[in-house]
């Protein structure tokens, strides 16, 4: 029996062993594993929204060893240590828990087909003090780390133990600026929850951006909008502006100006881990990521597959396909066909990346994007309620490929009821 192991279960690996394990596993036609460091999954795009307090993770987390069950695949608690092509293996390292104390010793795992799906982590670009000072939203465990520095703010602030809470966000991508907008969002929720004397103006965020604009990767007409937007609700909009250092007061720019603050975001640029760095003679980017051809294999190796952000992976016309979770919904797609393809000894299809529009969330306030690709001729800027649809449905479609129709229109009926009966900010 074929043994195929997927390491890393972000969007695009999860879905992949999902389809495997229905194509395959059910049918005891391969061996699917799932490899994660973490026990559950929660759409790395929600994260934000994690640390401002508005998602309670602990109902929308999927549990990796429960949906392994229901789905045909086995999971395996641990991270990647090493590759041995020449043998086939995969070293996973000892799983320790937070005293150090090891859980689960090293183990090796044979393969006959490898999926490096393990995503990406920020890229502090060896800016000084940023390892150190900075919070980074690569994990519900940053998320939380900052969601409870952020309630300890805004309870001094309500006991008058300060003046105001000042957070610094440095990188205006999606991350950055829908972060920015959530904090408002936050504030006027937990106002309401005993803190009367909490006001907008006690809350001072700063998001910082080097290059001229916010969400370069999008049309200008939509970064003018959405800047607008967070300038209304009271986000200091800085651009043009390189952080230098970050300290335990806050940043400073290239310019020499200091920028006090709080708490620090860190979301300026990803990376693929650094341990994936020419890993087992595999060819990489110089942020990390496995090259990888059109079919989605790796270079030097046609038994090793890479999909999402750890891969890079280029485009017709030139560039590269964009670290987003649509790519790796795609990329997941096509790498299940095509291992489906080598079983059966048929041809691989090439991947190609479509463009079906970006969008951003203002939280409760607004939603602007646009539709591209085979939706459109060209490009089209929506807005409003018809924007926070189709922003919605990108996450309803991760989970159409994880539960189905009939059990994802069942958990957004559940998700609609816990927005009545539940508090609108998590307090904890």
């Amino acid at each position: 029996m074929n043994k195929i192991i997927i390491v890393g279960g972000g969007a695009g690996g999860l879905e992949l062993a999902t389809k495997l394990g229905h194509k395959l596993g059910r049918k005891n036609k391969a061996h699917i594993v799932l490899v994660d460091k973490n026990r559950t999954h929660l759409w790395k795009p929600l994260l934000h929204e994690v640390a401002a307090g508005s998602l309670d993770d602990g109902i929308d987390a999927i549990s990796y060893r429960a949906h392994a069950k229901n789905h045909g695949f086995v999971f395996k608690l641990g991270e990647l240590a090493d590759i041995e092509r020449g043998n086939k293996k995969v070293k996973i390292a000892p799983f320790c828990d937070d005293n150090g104390t090891v859980v689960l010793p090293e183990t090796e795992l044979q393969y006959d087909i490898l999926v490096m799906a393990i995503g990406s982590v920020s890229n502090d670009f060896n800016t000084k003090g940023v390892r150190e000072h900075c919070i980074f939203l690569d994990s519900p465990d940053q998320a939380h780390k900052f969601h409870s520095l952020m309630l300890n703010k805004f309870l001094q602030l309500a006991t008058h133990e300060t003046k105001n809470v000042s957070i610094a966000i440095v990188g205006a991508g999606a991350t950055g600026v829908e972060l920015s907008a959530e904090l408002y969002n936050s504030l006027d929720q937990i106002s309401s929850y005993g803190f009367d004397d909490l006001k907008p103006k006690d809350l001072k965020v700063t998001l910082v951006e080097a290059g001229p604009k916010i969400l370069p990767a999008l049309l200008d007409k939509i970064s003018t909008s959405v800047h607008r937007e967070l300038m209304k609700l009271g986000v200091d909009v800085l651009t043009n502006t390189m952080v230098t250092e970050a300290n335990e007061t806050g940043l400073v720019t290239k310019s020499g100006d200091v920028i006090k603050a709080d708490l620090i975001v860190w979301a300026a640029g990803i990376k693929a881990p650094n341990f994936l760095n020419n890993i087992a003679g595999l060819e990489t980017s110089r942020i990390n990521q496995l090259i990888v051809k059109q079919t989605l294999q790796t270079t030097r190796d046609n038994n090793i597959y890479a999909l999402g952000d750890c891969a890079s992976c280029s485009q017709e016309g030139g560039g590269f396909v964009p670290p987003r979770a649509q790519a790796a919904h795609q990329m997941s797609s096509l790498v299940a066909k095509n291992i489906l393809a080598t079983l059966n000894s048929k041809p691989l299809k090439d991947y190609k990346y479509i463009d079906y529009g970006s969008f951003i969330s203002l939280s409760g306030y607004s939603t602007v994007g646009n539709l591209m690709g085979s939706l459109t001729k060209g490009s089209m800027k929506i807005q409003g309620r018809i924007a926070r649809f189709v922003y919605v449905s990108l996450y309803r479609m991760h989970q159409v490929a994880l539960h189905g129709y009939i059990r994802t229109v069942l958990i957004a009926i559940i998700e609609r009821v816990n927005r009545i009966i539940r508090p609108r900010l998590k307090l904890h």
